[in-house]
């Protein structure tokens, strides 16, 4: 009886840390929760403006061949679900930095301080990439991109009966995108290319972790080759320049990441040839 009494203690003694690590969670995932609803109520009450911002790529590559910037509500309650995604899209850009605090404050208890000090620089990284990365793909790959698109009209644009006699009856082929659609695509995009920028800042962690090897990644750069490839080949419209450009930038971070894990080597070993834990290879050989 006593020793049975001894295992329930234990038993109990070992639930009480898993309890308080989900009451813990649930907190922090509430806290993650409620912002996210009152950014998502704020892009709501904005969503005009934000769209009106999204727009102005089409608008100008519009503007380029004397069009005027309109798009269509294909159906009757799109402008309402294209307002909800505006809500959700910039709804989670405004909370991710509460999100990830959040995150933080739910893993920082278990890591030691060197752990911290390695993993919080990233998590500042990561949303401060993202943005680098959407940016780009919304000053220079979104005007490319929506220019490429727009080449596939045929004048007359608008067929007045004075254009259709003068061009021969050729049939006009016009923009009329629908809203929804356009602002889809335009995520999409920004998605992409925020994503991507996350390249360096997964590959340096986990160079930090001990993952991967500067002089691995070096090894597999001709598969980042391909890869790359493929993903500028999805990821952007099918002509050439924005191909090119997509894949220069992306094997650019590639290659800055195999110098940021050669860095973290390179400090790696002096900290521990300082405190004589250092074994070279032809010793250990």
């Amino acid at each position: 009886m006593a020793g049975n009494t001894e295992q329930d203690d234990a038993l109990e003694d070992s639930s009480a840390p898993l309890i308080e690590h989900l009451a813990e969670l649930r907190t922090r995932i509430i806290w993650s929760m409620l912002a996210f609803i009152v950014a998502m109520v704020l892009c709501y009450t904005v969503w005009k403006p934000v769209y009106n911002v999204l727009t102005q790529p089409i608008c100008e590559a519009l503007a380029a061949r004397d069009q005027s910037c309109q798009l269509q509500i294909i159906k009757l309650q799109e402008g309402f679900f294209t307002a909800i995604n505006i809500s959700f899209f910039g709804g989670f850009v405004l909370a991710f930095p509460i999100i990830g605090y959040q995150m933080w404050r739910f893993v920082a208890p278990g890591l030691y301080r060197s752990e911290k000090q390695a993993f919080l620089p990233f998590l500042v990284a990561s949303p401060v990439m993202f943005t680098i990365g959407a940016s780009f793909a919304y000053f220079v790959i979104l005007p490319m991109a929506y220019d490429f698109f727009l080449s596939f009209q045929q004048a007359p644009v608008v067929a007045t009966s004075e254009e259709v006699t003068t061009t021969g009856n050729v049939a006009g082929i016009a923009f009329q995108g629908s809203m929804q659609e356009y602002l889809s695509l335009t995520i999409k995009f920004l998605l992409a290319f925020g994503l991507s920028f996350q390249l360096p800042v997964l590959l340096t962690l986990m160079g930090k972790a001990g993952l991967v090897s500067a002089e691995g990644l070096g090894a597999m750069r001709k598969y980042a080759v391909v890869a790359i490839l493929v993903l500028a080949a999805v990821a952007t419209p099918p002509d050439v320049i924005s191909q090119v450009v997509l894949f220069t930038v992306v094997y650019g971070l590639y290659e800055v990441s195999i110098q940021l894990v050669r860095r973290i080597e390179k400090r790696r070993e002096a900290e521990l040839r300082a405190q004589g834990l250092w074994v070279d290879d032809e010793e250990e050989a």
